[in-house]
C-alpha cells in the first residue's frame, strides 16, 4: 500500500534536530523539567493539546500527520499529552496514533472527565482509557469544575486502586478564578489546568502564587490566545534583545510562560509539523528572567 505519510520518522526526527541544534537560543541537549510537587516526578515544559486540533475523522493521511506531531514532541523530550471527552473523537485519535506507533511508554496522557453523575463519571473515566489504549490513566482532571463534588471522591478511589496516577482539575474562564482557588484550597488538587500567556494574565495575580504555596503543579492551555498573539504582532521582525532566549515568535511566547516558576507544563496544540518542532524548541535554553518578562509585557503592552 502506498505511503501516504508526508515526513517519514526520520524527517521528523532529522527537522527537530536540525531546529535545536541551529538555534543559538537553544543551547542545552535536554528539554527542560519541572517536579510535580506532589511527587517529585520530572515532567518536560512542553507538552501537546489536542483540542480541536485532533478532532478528525481518522483517515490514514490524518492519522500519519498527528503521528509525527506526537513523534517530533517525545523525540524532542516531551511526553505530556492532554485531551478531554470534550474534544469530541480526539481521544480516540491520540489512541489509533499511539496504537500504531507503540509509544505509550513514553507518554504523560492526561485527559478529563466531563459529565453529570457517579456512574456517567466512572464510565466516562473508564471509555477514556479504552479509546486511548490505555491501561491507567497518568492524570484525571475535572474538566471545567463539572459536578467536581461528585467526580473529586471517585477520582481519588480510582487513584487507590490504581487506575489513575494523578488528580486535578481544570477551568479556562477569568470569572472561575476565585472559585478555582477555593478547590485549591479546600482539596489540594495535585495539578490545577488553566489559560495564562502574555494575552491572558488573571492567574499571574493570585492563582498561580496560590500554587506555588500549596505545592500544585499547573498545566497551562491557550498560550496562544487561540492564535491572537500572531496576529498582534504580525510581520514584526523578533526584537533583538529576545533572540538571546527565543528564536521565534512561539517560543517568545511560550517562554514567557514557562518562565513563571509555578508553571509546570505548557501544552500548545497545532496540527503543522513544522509549528511542532519550533514549540519543542521552547523546551531548550535559557528562559527570561524577571526583567525581561516585564519587557516583554510591555513589549506587547505597546502595539
Amino acid at each position: 500500500m502506498k505511503n501516504i505519510r508526508t515526513y517519514s520518522r526520520r524527517t521528523v526526527l532529522k527537522a527537530a534536530t536540525s531546529v535545536i541544534a541551529a538555534t543559538p537560543a537553544l543551547g542545552a541537549d535536554q528539554m527542560r523539567t519541572r517536579p510535580i510537587p506532589s511527587t517529585e516526578e520530572a515532567v518536560p515544559v512542553i507538552g501537546l493539546g489536542t483540542y480541536s486540533v485532533f478532532d478528525v475523522d481518522g483517515s490514514d493521511e490524518e492519522i500519519a500527520t498527528r503521528l509525527d506531531i506526537v513523534e517530533a514532541l517525545l523525540e524532542g523530550g516531551g511526553s505530556v499529552i492532554d485531551t478531554s471527552p470534550m474534544y469530541n473523537r480526539s481521544e480516540r485519535i491520540v489512541g489509533d496514533v499511539l496504537r500504531r506507533s507503540a509509544l505509550h511508554s513514553k507518554c504523560f496522557l492526561a485527559t478529563k472527565v466531563w459529565t453529570d453523575g457517579e456512574a456517567a463519571g466512572r464510565n466516562q473515566m473508564r471509555r477514556s482509557a479504552e479509546l486511548m489504549g490505555s491501561a491507567r490513566i497518568d492524570l484525571m482532571q475535572v474538566h471545567n469544575r463539572r459536578d467536581m463534588s461528585t467526580h473529586w471522591p471517585v477520582i481519588r478511589e480510582m487513584q487507590q486502586d490504581g487506575f489513575i496516577r494523578y488528580n486535578g482539575v481544570t477551568d479556562y474562564q477569568a470569572g472561575a478564578i476565585d472559585s478555582l482557588m477555593n478547590i485549591m484550597r479546600r482539596d489540594r488538587p495535585e495539578f490545577v489546568q488553566i489559560n495564562y500567556s502574555l494575552g491572558e494574565r488573571d492567574a499571574d495575580r493570585a492563582l498561580l502564587p496560590l500554587a506555588q504555596e500549596l505545592g500544585i503543579a499547573v498545566l497551562v492551555n491557550r498560550p496562544f490566545v487561540t492564535g491572537r498573539l500572531f496576529r498582534v504582532v504580525g510581520d514584526r521582525p523578533l526584537p533583538d534583545w529576545a533572540r538571546e532566549f527565543a528564536d521565534s515568535w512561539g517560543q517568545f511566547f511560550l517562554k514567557f510562560i514557562i518562565s513563571h516558576p509555578a508553571v509546570t507544563c505548557v501544552i500548545p496544540a497545532t496540527s503543522k509539523l513544522h509549528h511542532q518542532v519550533d514549540n519543542v524548541g521552547a523546551g531548550f535554553g535559557e528562559l527570561p528572567d524577571e526583567p525581561t518578562r516585564q519587557r516583554m509585557l510591555r513589549f506587547i503592552d505597546a502595539i
